[in-house]
């Protein structure tokens, strides 16, 4: 099968191959893989930097969501059937969806969604399921709570958004002036023009910040929220109290940096619950999503679509900023 892959962690650029077709456990199926999204985690896994968590056999496969169809079944799977269309995030051992096929385990996958297209519904997995895991697992948005989103012009942030005003929250969110009516479109009650605007000086007493920024922005968030509220990131670091739960060798010792500590601190001095969010794929999740989808409660936002050869050009087209919404290679 043609797959995008890479021979060396680094800044370095995609090529295409080919690679044997993956052979199916029997609690896995064979997808044909037909769209595939990109995602910023690609990024950061090219790059090395999720090499504590997970280090990959070069060459290697990026991508980290699609949709496709079922093509091959394992002795055990009981959900799914061939030629069922499908949209999945697959765990962290099985990713690679920027190719013609993949094989992941069946707790992975929905249905996908009737009324959306495959280039629609492969913009979804990821981005919804981290969203749905930020806003409802961990910061527990409830109807009439403040929650700023920030980055809302982005993949996750387009979703965030329409989640929690699913969930009767007021939305505030920054972006620049080019994608501020695309997040009103979606819902956003508060637009802050990071450009020109400081947020952590206009918003106050917030319930809940969802941060995919990490960094400074991060430590800024926590003057907006107010005492008892939640901050849950994706960009950030652990903090030393996650370290304690969940770290252990060399892995251990990054969450105990200086910088984990510093949110730990940043905690204390704002009486603020922070959580680092790991993102877990989850086919029950998809499902309640893919429900949302249909009612039409929630839309894809999709920036651009690219053709399989130019999944490169996909790639350093997100890396630069400009997208709003999410970016698509289109593979079948």
């Amino acid at each position: 099968m043609k797959a995008m892959v890479i021979d060396r962690y680094g800044k370095v650029p995609m090529r295409l191959a080919e690679v044997p077709i993956p052979e199916i456990e029997e609690y896995e199926v064979l997808a044909e893989i037909h769209a595939a999204s990109i995602n910023p985690v690609d990024f950061k896994i090219r790059d090395g930097k999720v090499k504590l968590l997970v280090s990959y056999k070069m060459p290697f496969i990026l991508g980290n969501d699609f949709s496709g169809v079922v093509v091959k079944i394992g002795a055990k799977v009981t959900r799914f059937k061939v030629g069922d269309e499908i949209y999945a995030r697959p765990r962290k051992s099985k990713i690679g969806t920027f190719a013609e096929y993949i094989a992941l385990h069946e707790d992975d996958i929905a249905l996908k969604p009737n009324n959306l297209s495959f280039e629609e519904a492969a913009s979804i997995p990821l981005v919804g399921l981290t969203s749905y895991q930020a806003l409802v697992d961990i910061l527990q948005v409830q109807k009439g709570q403040k929650i700023l989103i920030q980055a809302g012009a982005g993949g996750v942030g387009t979703f965030a958004i329409q989640l929690a005003k699913l969930m009767g929250a007021t939305v505030a969110t920054t972006t620049s002036e080019a994608g501020a009516n695309l997040v009103k479109s979606l819902g956003a009650d508060e637009v802050i023009n990071y450009k020109t605007e400081r947020f952590e000086e206009i918003l106050k007493n917030y319930d809940a910040v969802f941060d995919t920024l990490g960094g400074e922005i991060l430590e800024k968030s926590f003057e907006v929220v107010k005492s008892g509220g939640k901050i849950a990131s994706v960009s950030g670091l652990p903090n030393a109290r996650f370290g304690k739960e969940y770290g252990s060798g060399f892995f251990k010792t990054l969450l105990f940096s200086a910088a984990s500590h510093k949110l730990t601190a940043l905690e204390k001095k704002h009486n603020v619950h922070y959580t680092f969010l790991f993102m877990k794929p989850s086919g029950e999740q998809l499902r309640i999503i893919a429900n949302f989808i249909k009612a039409g409660k929630i839309k894809p936002i999709i920036d651009s679509v690219f053709p399989f050869e130019d999944a490169q050009k996909a790639m350093e087209y997100v890396e630069s900023g400009r997208a709003k919404g999410k970016v698509i290679v289109k593979i079948k």
